[in-house]
């Protein structure tokens, strides 16, 4: 399964390549600023096409198309297009992210970022790899010299406006924080130790399925903001290189005591 994620991934790549600073169809989805794009559906069908061809009776799920249900202990949870609103500015921050769930857990997990050629890949207990050199979370354990990346959910409201409570926070604290807009490459480059913590609020499955596991099997750390143990079908998301993970959650937890 590993191996059909991957040419699925590379797949997928090449559409983002090809359709990357021209012209194609943009349109809105719930909001306004929450884009789905045509290179999007195109990488899609491709990776389905893929998958399909490998494992015909494998359940799918994804951002675009929704869920195909064929009451298969395999799920595919697939984001095509992970960055749509930088690729739809040419902003080459952007990736394929495919997860396979199978009875519960994620066991395999790929993504792709076709710019910077970057193909990070897990299988769960064998641990994460970049380009295929293993990868490991960063040592530092001390909050106020690590470097976090955030993002922002689409719609607001009470809850959702705590992540930029955090935000402000984190920052009234001197802790340089980046907000690069593709939470599958958040997760990847806090596994392999580019940043030390990641959190963000209202994401998807198909946002975090693969990121999860290159994470955990880098040796970081997932949870709620509540410390509590982490679902892929929750809102929100802790993850971090396990030695800053108690200091950000008191952090996080403080600022939603004050909202509520």
């Amino acid at each position: 399964m590993l191996s059909t994620a991957i040419k699925a991934a590379h797949r997928a790549g090449k559409i983002l390549k090809e359709y990357f600073n021209k012209s194609y169809k943009i349109e809105s989805k719930d909001v306004i600023s929450n884009l789905v794009t045509e290179v999007d559906k195109k990488a899609e069908e491709v990776i389905f096409r893929t998958i399909k061809k490998d494992y015909p009776t494998h359940n799918l799920l994804s951002e675009e198309f929704g869920a195909l249900d064929k009451d298969s202990d395999v799920k595919w949870i697939i984001d095509p297009l992970d960055g749509t609103i930088n690729y739809a500015h040419s902003i080459p921050i952007c990736c394929i992210s495919i997860g396979v769930e199978i009875r519960g857990k994620i066991i395999y997990g790929v993504i792709y970022n076709p710019f910077g050629k970057e193909l990070f890949t897990s299988e769960k207990g064998k641990g994460s790899y970049l380009n295929g050199k293993k990868i490991t979370v960063s040592k530092v354990s001390n909050i106020g010299k690590a470097l976090l990346v955030t993002g922002f959910p689409y719609m607001t409201s009470k809850y959702n406006q705590i992540p930029a409570k955090i935000f402000i926070e984190f920052v009234s604290r001197d802790i340089p924080i980046r907000r690069l807009g593709s939470a599958s490459l958040d997760l990847c480059y806090t596994a392999c130790g580019k940043f030390d913590g990641f959190w963000e609020y209202n994401l998807n499955p198909w946002d975090v399925a693969a990121g999860y596991l290159i994470l955990k099997e880098a040796g970081g750390k997932i949870t709620n903001f509540g410390n509590r143990r982490y679902s892929i079908y929750e809102k929100e998301i802790l993850a971090t290189n396990g030695l800053i993970h108690n200091q950000m959650q008191k952090i996080i937890e403080s600022v939603i005591r004050k909202v509520f």
